[in-house]
């Protein structure tokens, strides 16, 4: 079951997402008698500074809760490091992933039996009654009374530490970087102590996108430039409304050999664009990120018949994604998938 939230909830929470920050990669970690594995009392206590707040781990978390935050960023990170059996309640879920089998594996996971408020996430007293030692949100949003939410404070007066991801500390994402993903893996290593684990997948992720943007840059030439949007999405007043502007995209693009075609037009996260402004960019390649939506390829194929002016339409460019898009540990894909359409010459997709 697909979780929704408020158009203008999706946009202060980033859609993970990934909707400036609160400095750096918005938290560090130090561990005390570190060792390794993640049993209860090995390698810890843990320390981490997270959003100007210092939390401790005496060991590792059981009973998890991942608010919903319009992402999958924090449920993806918790099940590639094989820590699924810690989530007690999940409300992250988009129905698709570039990685297989992830989104079934997602929804197979306990809700909690959880009924969200109209804010669309986890109200208060039944976040308290779920008993979690650990409760993460994409932004600070999801801690936040105004909303109908626990806060932080709520959660540590009954023995449950709270997470922030990297860059939601003041719900703007707009300077989200793939590193900042990767700080999502090291912060749940830290806490969980699967440490080790952490470091193999963000490893792994380093050489896949060096190999495509190594590959970019001995090729040369033009970068193409590309419109990000999320399809059949409505966050403001104008017809495009939720052209992605700012945010990991760009790391994304940048690393894949492309630009945004919108970055300039705002220092927010989204653009809020009209028709004439969107016809007007000559624009090469478009990525269509399927939030919610089963037939992203649909939309894509709607846009390009709408602008047949743009070099995409002319050559049938575009490329849809769900997951990889976002804050979390697959990014990998996003940048070789991007670099594929963009440069099908020397990046080829897996």
């Amino acid at each position: 079951m697909q979780k929704k939230r408020p158009a203008m909830a999706v946009l202060a929470g980033a859609l993970c997402l990934v909707t400036a920050a609160c400095g750096g990669s918005m938290s560090t970690a130090t561990t005390e008698n570190a060792a390794k594995g993640g049993r209860s009392g090995a390698g810890y206590p843990v320390t981490l500074k997270n959003c100007d707040r210092t939390t401790t781990y005496t060991k590792a978390p059981s009973r998890v809760v991942v608010m919903n935050g319009a992402s999958v960023a924090e449920v993806s990170s918790l099940l590639a490091l094989g820590l699924g059996d810690r989530i007690v309640a999940n409300q992250q879920s988009y129905g698709a992933s570039e990685v297989a089998g992830r989104a079934a594996a997602i929804e197979k996971l306990p809700d909690g039996g959880v009924k969200p408020n109209d804010a669309f996430d986890i109200p208060r007293e039944a976040m308290l009654g779920l008993r979690p030692d650990l409760v993460l949100s994409t932004t600070a949003y999801g801690f936040n009374s105004g909303n109908g939410f626990a806060t932080r404070d709520d959660l540590a007066s009954v023995a449950a530490n709270s997470y922030v991801s990297p860059q939601g500390c003041d719900e703007d994402t707009s300077k989200m970087t793939i590193e900042d993903s990767y700080q999502l893996l090291r912060d749940l290593g830290t806490i969980f102590q699967v440490k080790d684990r952490a470091e193999q997948l963000i490893s792994a992720s380093r050489r896949n996108v060096a190999q495509v943007s190594d590959a970019v840059r001995k090729e040369g030439g033009e970068r193409p430039r590309v419109m990000v949007v999320f399809s059949n999405m409505s966050m403001g007043g104008n017809d495009f409304s939720s052209v992605a502007a700012n945010g990991i995209w760009n790391d994304i693009l940048a690393k894949a050999g492309g630009t945004n075609a919108f970055a300039s037009v705002t220092k927010n996260t989204f653009a809020d664009l009209s028709k004439e402004k969107v016809a007007a960019e000559p624009v090469d390649a478009l990525v269509v990120i399927g939030y919610q939506d089963k037939n992203p390829a649909a939309y894509a194929r709607k846009l390009l018949k709408q602008f047949p002016q743009w070099p995409a339409a002319k050559n049938n460019r575009y490329v849809t994604l769900s997951d990889s898009a976002y804050l979390g540990p697959s990014n990998d894909l996003a940048v070789r998938k991007i670099g594929a359409l963009l440069h099908p010459g020397v990046v080829a997709e897996r």
